[in-house]
């Protein structure tokens, strides 16, 4: 025979059950918080990647996305390992998919063109990568250089019905007064990275081993630091991103780091999402 249950039992019963089971998790989460280090108790890193030969994209991408980690991406228009190019219709979905994981974007200049130098008129001296000029030196204007920043916007606005951020960063850390100034102008803040957030992804392999590499980083990075890695690099043989990405991310997150994107950096904060102005070579050239 069973035993008989009164209603107000039942509900005791009831009540005490459902008592157990929200605590349950508050519990566990105390006992999870008891075994790792004090979120954010070093400080907060910036992880940006800009755009190469995107042989590493996917994983990259599938790996932040497993840390629930939101990076900086600067793009540029750059041949890639399948035959296309960064910003062509077939990477869609790439660049959507970061997005809705909310991850911000600049600019690296469409052609991915190299500021070369400054010259006397106010001009600046060039040298794109990719395009129809490519592998040529021209003087461009800074407005000629500000609509070189935008082209990455209206591209991405047609690719994934956002626009970037207001950040742009110069192709090889070439950057001159006159090629800041005219980012400034046109509304964008140019972004570098700290001397330990070089990631030598672009180094060669023999030299520059991965392990050595990501002991580096785990040694040197402190808070505010900015990292710059690649999507893939050509001439790399032993590539960086697989080997030392997941690993650095756990050393640093084990030493208390926290990961941003440049939205919340203090140096950058502020600058919003929209469509850039275009600014007249005059202004531009003021400014410098």
């Amino acid at each position: 025979m069973f035993p008989c249950v009164f209603p107000a039992t039942r509900h005791s019963l009831l009540a005490a059950a459902v008592a157990l089971a929200t605590l349950a998790p508050a519990t566990l989460s105390l006992a999870q918080s008891a075994q790792s280090p004090k979120a954010c108790s070093s400080g907060t890193l910036y992880l940006s990647f800009d755009t190469g030969s995107q042989s590493q994209a996917e994983y990259i991408a599938q790996t932040l996305r497993r840390h629930h980690i939101k990076a900086t991406f600067f793009m540029a228009n750059e041949k890639t390992v399948n035959g296309d190019y960064t910003l062509d219709p077939a990477w869609a979905p790439f660049w959507k998919s970061l997005v809705a994981d909310g991850h911000a974007f600049g600019t690296h200049t469409f052609d991915h063109v190299y500021a070369k130098r400054d010259l006397a008129d106010g001009k600046i001296e060039v040298k794109p990568q990719f395009g129809a000029n490519g592998g040529k030196l021209l003087a461009w204007t800074p407005q000629q250089y500000c609509d070189e920043l935008n082209r990455v916007d209206q591209r991405f606005q047609t690719l994934t019905g956002t626009h970037i951020d207001r950040f742009w960063r110069t192709p090889g850390g070439h950057l001159t007064p006159h090629t800041l100034a005219a980012g400034e102008a046109c509304g964008y803040k140019h972004v570098a990275w700290a001397e330990a957030g070089f990631s030598g992804d672009e180094l060669p392999s023999d030299k520059w081993p991965n392990q050595m590499l990501l002991e580096r980083m785990l040694k040197n990075l402190k808070d505010g630091d900015i990292v710059m890695a690649h999507l893939g690099i050509w001439s790399r043989k032993d590539p960086w991103a697989p080997a030392v990405l997941e690993p650095l991310i756990s050393g640093l997150e084990k030493k208390g780091f926290c990961f941003a994107t440049l939205r919340d950096h203090p140096a950058y904060k502020g600058n919003l999402k929209g469509p850039v102005a275009e600014t007249k070579a005059g202004k531009a050239r003021k400014a410098s």
